[in-house]
């Protein structure tokens, strides 16, 4: 199931240069997006660039020192949002302090709780919510060492 170096052990990889995921979240709406996201998990906008409307065309931001992008949806290259796509095809996993408290604030910002805050069998704590656009992020707390199971 798990495999004890694939989470706990970081690999250098491209020689020195530090490697970042960052998503990017495809939306219809992104002044809202930015609305939910800071308000549900203290999340900072870095830049963003508009359309000739005033509109959002693209932004990026931060929670904590994760970074993720978010671009509205153009329709022609097939980057929907879950709206369109009608479903999702990525979790978001968010991993802070206190799930509890994030995923209630969340909740209260316009989110949905798909899955209620809970401690599995393996160490984590962790619940799924659904962000009023449709992307799932899971909040989640892990142990302070390797979850149970890894051999």
């Amino acid at each position: 199931m798990f495999r004890k170096n694939s989470i706990i052990t970081k690999k250098k990889i491209m020689g020195n240069h530090t490697i970042t995921l960052a998503p990017m979240l495809y939306l219809k709406d992104l002044a809202a997006a930015i609305e939910f996201y800071t308000n549900a998990f203290d999340a900072v906008e870095q830049w963003h660039i508009s359309n000739p409307d005033g509109s959002i065309h693209v932004a990026e931001m931060t929670i904590g020192t994760a970074l993720f992008r978010m671009h509205e949806e153009m329709g022609g290259d097939n980057n929907l949002s879950p709206d369109t796509a009608k479903g999702t095809t990525i979790v978001l996993g968010l991993q802070v302090p206190d799930p509890d408290v994030v995923a209630a604030k969340a909740e209260a910002a316009g989110g949905t709780i798909l899955s209620p805050v809970k401690d599995y069998d393996y160490g984590y704590r962790q619940g799924m919510i659904k962000d009023p656009f449709g992307h799932h992020w899971q909040v989640e707390r892990t142990p302070a060492g390797p979850p149970l199971g890894v051999k």
